[in-house]
């Protein structure tokens, strides 16, 4: 069972770059996935020598990295070097190799520098449909905390949902905030009376938060919800710095042709400032359960099942845990298995009937063992 398949891994042989590479690799293990490193060499050098020599050393140094990845028991596939405008070569071999994850440092920044995040990440983002994962300069990725901004749009849906799935496999705290953001009409004719109009928005922004949360499965993570008055993109950095948040996780509109450029004024204005690691998603999800569907083996059927519980994927588990029964009608750890799942979705009769089936088979096999052992004594 994969969550996170293939990682394309920007690769630029900068002092931030081992980190970059470090990080892929934490990732990978987690998700058992395959990293694909690559490097982009520009193409504007005349000098044939010179572009060789360049095209040389640049292999041998993905190589070095791919040894490196692979010596951490990950795996690799051959290190891709391509020549032209990095972000556009990247996104392009996102496609080309059918990537689930973009994964590139923020850029080397001086002390003081108003924006923190380099042209070729912040171009990757805009331009590639693929989730973009920004690995901060000098930030290991130590997941403890995720921060989850919703709006209640398809693509905060969509955040949300990898969210939940990346908590749970970090084993970290997960916050949903989502901002009641404030009028400041001048056309009310009293301050009371835009006071007023305020509470009334906010009261409904978090009933509209308290349905759209019914839509998820948050059960067996640690998770908290905050629903502040004010600016979103202010209430995000404000909530990032004093919750200590390690990986923020937000969804961009997946917007086509020329406005492909723009990611909105909140996500625009968080991803330049924000000072921690981050996830963007668009139009594709990070998480895509890819499950082996013809296996026949009852014990690797029961294994994934279990994973696919500890993931929050119950329905899949059900599936599998099923065609355990039918390969084996007495196999007792499938009813359990079937139990755990329909407590977590809220269905006691059904777990208690699948309980009831366990421990029937349980009681029938002790009392086969009792009269076997009965007929071994009086035979002797």
């Amino acid at each position: 069972m994969k969550l996170l398949e293939n990682i394309l891994v920007a690769y630029d042989f900068g002092k931030s770059s081992q980190n970059v590479l470090a990080s892929a690799i934490e990732l990978a293990k987690i998700f058992q996935s395959t990293i694909i490193p690559i490097h982009v060499l520009p193409d504007d050098i005349m000098n044939e020598k010179v572009r060789s020599l360049l095209q040389e050393t640049a292999m041998d140094k993905l190589q070095e990295a791919a040894n490196r990845i692979e010596g951490e028991g990950v795996a690799v596939k051959k290190p891709l070097l391509m020549v032209g405008i990095p972000y556009e070569a990247i996104t392009r071999a996102a496609i080309d190799m059918n990537a689930n994850l973009i994964l590139v440092g923020s850029g080397e920044t001086q002390k003081g520098d108003t924006f923190r995040l380099g042209t070729t990440a912040e171009r990757i983002i805009q331009r590639s449909e693929k989730p973009v994962f920004v690995i901060k300069e000098g930030v290991l990725l130590n997941v403890h905390h995720i921060l989850c901004p919703v709006d209640f749009s398809e693509a905060s849906k969509r955040a949300l949902k990898n969210a939940i799935t990346m908590s749970r496999r970090f084993k970290s705290e997960l916050t949903i905030l989502s901002v009641c953001e404030v009028s400041k009409s001048p056309w009310f004719l009293s301050e009371k009376d835009l006071e007023s109009e305020n509470d009334n928005r906010c009261e409904q922004h978090k009933k509209d938060f308290e349905a759209f949360l019914k839509e998820f499965n948050l059960s067996d993570i640690n998770w908290t919800k905050e629903a502040p008055k004010g600016n979103p993109s202010e209430e995000i950095l404000s909530t990032i710095s004093r919750k200590m948040i390690d990986l923020l996780i937000m969804g961009t509109s997946g917007r086509t042709g020329l406005n492909r450029m723009f990611m909105g004024s909140v996500t625009e204005k968080v991803i330049r400032e924000v000072p921690c690691s981050f996830l963007t998603l668009k139009s594709e999800d990070v998480i895509s359960l890819q499950v082996e569907t013809h296996i026949k083996d009852i014990e690797q059927l029961h294994k994934t099942a279990m994973e696919l519980i500890a993931d929050g994927f119950y329905e899949e588990a059900i599936g599998h845990l099923k065609a355990c029964l039918t390969i084996n009608d007495m196999h007792v750890p499938a009813y359990h298995g079937l139990a755990k799942v329909y407590e977590k979705l809220n269905q006691p009769m059904r777990a208690k009937m699948y309980k009831m089936n366990a421990k029937d088979i349980m009681d029938k096999i002790w009392y086969q063992k009792i009269e076997e052992e009965v007929r071994k004594l009086r035979s002797s």
